[in-house]
């Protein structure tokens, strides 16, 4: 049986590809799960690729991840990722690696951005190199 990775996507990143392009850059959601999918057999993973701007959508994903027996969870909260205790308390509610992605880095944007609720409760974060910041994500899924 392949272990398989869920990759969450949280609130607008339906919108990758058109929104502030020069800040996400211009590859959509779509181009994104189809490069993992590539990358994931040759790493023996499957990947189940979600979206939701919906924060409870994430919340119950990931308790599906936790009792589906997922190997790790790739998560991009989007701006949950700084407002929402909901969403931290579930990252820390489950025993799954959890690994923080962020397409942009926080850190040299808008002060707002520069805490994650999530982080501290998370296995790990890879930020600020646009969709191969999944891909990094993947491998280091792949590895723990």
């Amino acid at each position: 049986m392949t272990a398989t990775v869920f990759v969450l996507n949280g609130p607008n990143l339906n919108l990758l590809g058109t929104r502030e392009p020069e800040v996400y850059g211009r590859d959509t959601l779509d181009d994104i799960g189809a490069s993992l999918h590539d990358q994931a057999g040759g790493l023996g993973l499957a990947i189940d690729m979600r979206q939701s701007n919906h924060e409870g959508h994430l919340i119950d994903w990931l308790h599906e991840a936790q009792r589906d027996g997922a190997r790790a969870v790739i998560l991009n909260a989007g701006g949950l990722t700084h407002s929402s205790v909901a969403l931290r308390d579930a990252v820390a509610a489950i025993t799954l690696p959890v690994i923080e992605v962020h397409l942009s880095n926080p850190h040299a944007r808008e002060s707002f951005r520069h805490r994650s609720l999530i982080a501290p409760v998370c296995r790990g974060t890879i930020q600020g190199f646009g969709a191969l910041s999944y891909r990094l994500a993947l491998d280091a899924a792949a590895r723990l």
